[in-house]
């Protein structure tokens, strides 16, 4: 019971110092890239140099899916040292999650554009609207709301993906489990306790958005 309630507040003092940041600023980098990925995608632009930047775009979205966040982790921090670019942890950390959540969120920001009716684009250009103008006025917040579900279920994961970032010895909530179990040689009660409070943490996540599913739902109804 001593070692539990020990680990418990480095834990969460680990969890809200670098834990919830990382995963803040990774999911900001991250759906920066997603929507001008999305926006490549769906955008009717012809020419040989879109073909080109296009092709980059979805080999790009099939090596993220296709290899697991562990190994884009591993790859930043310890493969480019090989090229002789060396990263800190941290900023190797959120790189390999930008790029994965870049991957991800990009196709279901381009899903939640296309998912817009066809005839909202056309009645931007009717008035004279620009395609960024229409976009930005009309379809970005449509498509942001049936966004929202999936994108605040990726943010959550991504929460608990941080965990990966211990690999990059990062400091973050799962490595200061892993220093407290390694002291006492106790691993289950420790691992225990983190996993209760991850889940803690995500419930909190849980609330917020569903707070955000419904503040959206009556903007767009505005």
């Amino acid at each position: 019971m001593d070692l539990v309630i020990n680990a418990f507040w480095p834990m969460v003092k680990a969890a809200v110092l670098i834990s919830i940041p990382l995963a803040i600023a990774s999911f900001i980098i991250g759906m920066i890239l997603a929507v001008a990925v999305a926006l490549i995608r769906v955008t009717p632009v012809g020419g040989w140099f879109y073909r080109i930047v296009l092709a980059i775009v979805k080999v790009y979205i099939s090596i993220i899916r296709g290899t697991p966040m562990l190994v884009q982790i591993s790859v930043v921090f310890y493969g480019l040292p090989a090229l002789g670019i060396f990263i800190d942890p941290i900023p190797a950390a959120i790189i390999g999650f930008s790029l994965n959540i870049g991957a991800y969120a990009s196709e279901t920001v381009r899903a939640a554009i296309s998912s817009v009716p066809k005839g909202q684009w056309e009645a931007g250009y009717t008035i004279g609207m620009s395609y960024m103008q229409t976009f930005r006025r009309i379809i970005a917040p449509q498509a942001f709301r049936v966004a929202i579900p999936p994108l605040s279920n990726t943010f959550i994961s991504l929460f608990k993906d941080t965990s990966l970032a211990s690999v990059v010895t990062v400091t973050e909530m799962f490595r200061v489990a892993q220093q407290m179990a390694n002291m006492s040689y106790d691993f289950l009660p420790i691992y225990i306790e983190a996993g209760l409070v991850y889940w803690g943490f995500c419930w909190i996540l849980f609330f917020i958005q569903a707070h955000l599913e419904k503040r959206m739902a009556r903007y767009v109804a505005r």
